[in-house]
């Protein structure tokens, strides 16, 4: 084995992680406001964690039970620090700052300190993890919790873990399925580790019932949200074009991989990165033959093993530099770096403009006090747009939302109850100016509720547009009557 007689000293004077974590931490404070934007699914979050927490729990019991454990959380977020864009994202920077600390201890103890420090540095970069980095919603948690399991798997595997690091092995991978169920499929990524290194009995001893106690604690979950399935039932079925990202992963992956020489037997980058990689893609891949589930959020994690993989390749480009060009292969890992930086500079500013998710909640709601007069009314279509509403309440001040029967927090639902076809036609008809907040054209789905034809029916006919606004992908019309 090749000798390091300068990484040594290093690895004991001062650690590693610091770097990639504060890298990654700056990468999620950078233009986190988004210009002050909020996306439908993070206004879920927004509304929901405001209720108190008896209502967060009704509502549970009827839709998004999925995310339970995380509206809990963010309650307690904006408890502490109050409602706004900061408190709403800060938790994912700071998750996935934790998830790049974690690649650099993996990938430092498995390869060297410059694979540690560039697969560190290449996961914050990564364009789905600055996509999350910055989303109110559970799946940086989620890849923090994937990159702890993940070390603790290693440390056993190095002989160093105790009875306590498998108890906290089985916490870690519990709360990451409550936080998104599907995140179990990294236990099949880590058996995959195990097989491929060939583990001795005595992993097999902790790991077994560690991962079972997870799974048991999951599983109510699993088969209570099954009862609301329906709310994922937008997902489209698989097809040939969705197949591209996987396919493109994985053969990067797997080309990174081949650099680490992987062998049978061996502890090393390959048989960590590569399962947390492949696994879960085609796991997710795999259920979604049976329902159609796949989204790439929901294995955000495995952007980990992808991660660990860049770093190897990078490191090993040092290491085998090193004894032809000893001055510059140092400078191979800073200079990677700053080219993938400049070359990924353009979808870095997309994906911080509000223009890189499909709506706008708060932006429309601007243009609702601005046109609002005394006396009007409003309607959503669909219904799911009254987060608008819920997320800025002193916007639609004054105004009479006559198709609601019941509100969202008295219903226990996202976006409340709405009353029948005919009595909303009867309260519309009744009404002088009417604002319809709904999604531009561009982004609109087919009309397909029998609430909203009759909404969209009524002002055709009994009324005419006096000013309509379009913006980041929501928009408001003002209706008078004929």
């Amino acid at each position: 084995m090749e000798r390091r007689p300068r990484e040594n000293p290093l690895r004991r004077r001062l650690p590693l992680w610091p770097i990639p974590l504060l890298w990654t931490l700056a990468l999620g404070l950078w233009g986190l406001s988004r210009r002050h934007s909020v996306w439908r699914d993070e206004a879920a979050t927004w509304q929901v964690a405001r209720r108190p927490v008896a209502d967060i729990w009704h509502m549970l019991g009827q839709v998004d039970a999925v995310h339970g454990l995380y509206y809990l959380l963010m309650h307690g977020v904006f408890a502490c620090f109050g409602a706004g864009t900061t408190a709403l994202r800060l938790p994912s920077v700071l998750a996935m700052a934790v998830a790049a600390a974690c690649v650099t201890v993996v990938g430092q103890r498995l390869a060297g300190v410059w694979a540690g420090l560039a697969g560190g540095l290449a996961f914050g970069l990564l364009p789905a993890v600055q996509f999350y980095l910055q989303e109110g919603r559970p799946y940086a948690l989620v890849a923090a919790g994937a990159g702890i399991a993940t070390l603790l798997l290693v440390t056993a595997l190095e002989g160093r873990a105790r009875p306590v690091h498998w108890v906290a092995y089985a916490g870690t991978v519990a709360v990451c399925g409550l936080l998104n169920w599907l995140s179990l499929l990294i236990l099949p990524a880590h058996l995959a580790t195990l097989l491929w290194v060939r583990a001795p009995r005595r992993i097999w001893r902790y790991w077994a019932p560690a991962a079972t106690l997870a799974l048991a604690a999951v599983l109510p979950l699993i088969l209570f949200s099954r009862r609301q399935s329906a709310q994922v039932s937008w997902i489209p079925p698989l097809t040939w074009h969705m197949l591209i990202g996987p396919a493109v992963l994985l053969t990067i992956g797997g080309l990174a991989a081949l650099l680490d020489r992987p062998c049978a037997g061996r502890l090393s980058p390959a048989a960590v990165g590569l399962p947390l990689l492949a696994v879960p893609q085609l796991g997710l891949l795999g259920v979604s033959l049976v329902r159609p589930l796949f989204l790439d959020r929901y294995v955000l994690f495995s952007m980990l093993g992808l991660a660990l993989l860049i770093g190897t390749a990078l490191g090993t480009a040092v290491r085998v530099s090193r004894p032809r060009f000893p001055r510059a292969a140092p400078w191979l890992v800073p200079l990677a770096v700053t080219v993938a930086v400049v070359a990924l500079l353009p979808q870095s500013l997309a994906k911080r403009s509000p223009s890189s998710r499909v709506d706008d909640v708060l932006a429309v709601a601007a243009d609702v006090r601005r046109l609002k007069q005394d006396g009007d009314a409003v309607v959503f279509v669909p219904a799911a747009r009254r987060d608008t509403a819920l997320v800025c309440p002193d916007d639609f001040a004054g105004l009479l939302d006559i198709a609601l029967a019941k509100g969202p927090v008295e219903s226990g639902t996202l976006k409340g109850e709405e009353a029948g076809p005919a009595r909303i036609r009867e309260a519309m008809l009744a009404q002088r100016r009417i604002l319809l907040v709904t999604d531009v054209p561009a982004v609109a789905r087919p009309v397909s509720a029998e609430r909203d034809r009759t909404k969209a029916a009524v002002l055709k006919e009994h009324f005419t547009v006096v000013a309509d606004v379009q913006v980041r992908g929501r928009r408001v019309t003002a209706y008078e009557r004929l």
